[in-house]
């Protein structure tokens, strides 16, 4: 299946343990874009520093933040995430393409070193940052098999649960698919 990925940008999350109400035994934490389970470093969207897609372009854009705001970033763990190039609205049952917000610079500096931990699908109703993954956020990984990360394993998987209507009514949308990558320690993007 050809498919282009495109990338969206970094964000240190505090991945948070698989909370009590989600009874999905296989996850241990919860690696998803939105901010819901795991919450971002802080709430960045105040500081005007995010790219067009509401992430960061790099590494350092974030720890100007952090160093500005004086942040701890204990316990906080970096990832890089990129999209399907397009996104599906349930309602329609179509695929069509979206684009950052144009009036913000988007220059994302790839990472050397990355590992892919898997596919999440999050909800884009207002069309710019991210909001609910329903894996975690609807516990819909109670009846679907999602890696320890609440994740789906591959990109074929995350795009047939969509089109079988798996999150049928879980968030207003239209959900993408995304790729999460972490990227090594607090310090160390790897970046190229």
């Amino acid at each position: 299946m050809t498919r282009l990925m495109i990338p969206l940008g970094y964000l240190y999350k505090q991945v948070a343990s698989r909370p009590e109400w989600l009874k999905a035994a296989q996850v241990t934490d919860i690696y998803s874009l939105s901010n819901c389970v795991s919450k971002d470093f802080t709430d960045y969207v105040r500081y005007w520093k995010h790219n067009g897609y509401w992430l960061f372009d790099s590494p350092d854009i974030i720890a100007e933040i952090v160093n500005d705001a004086s942040l701890s970033m204990e316990q906080q763990k970096l990832f890089y995430y990129e999209a399907y190039e397009l996104q599906y609205d349930e309602d329609a049952q179509t695929w069509s393409k979206f684009t950052p917000e144009l009036s913000f610079t988007t220059e994302i500096a790839t990472p050397k070193n990355r590992r892919l931990e898997g596919f999440d699908i999050t909800s884009f109703s207002l069309g710019n940052a991210p909001e609910c993954s329903p894996l975690s956020c609807n516990a819909r990984a109670d009846e679907l098999l999602t890696n320890e990360h609440c994740l789906l394993g591959s990109f074929e998987e995350a795009k047939a649960v969509i089109e079988q209507g798996s999150f049928h009514r879980c968030e207003p949308g239209p959900y993408r698919i995304i790729a999460v990558y972490s990227v090594g320690d607090v310090g160390d993007s790897g970046l190229g």
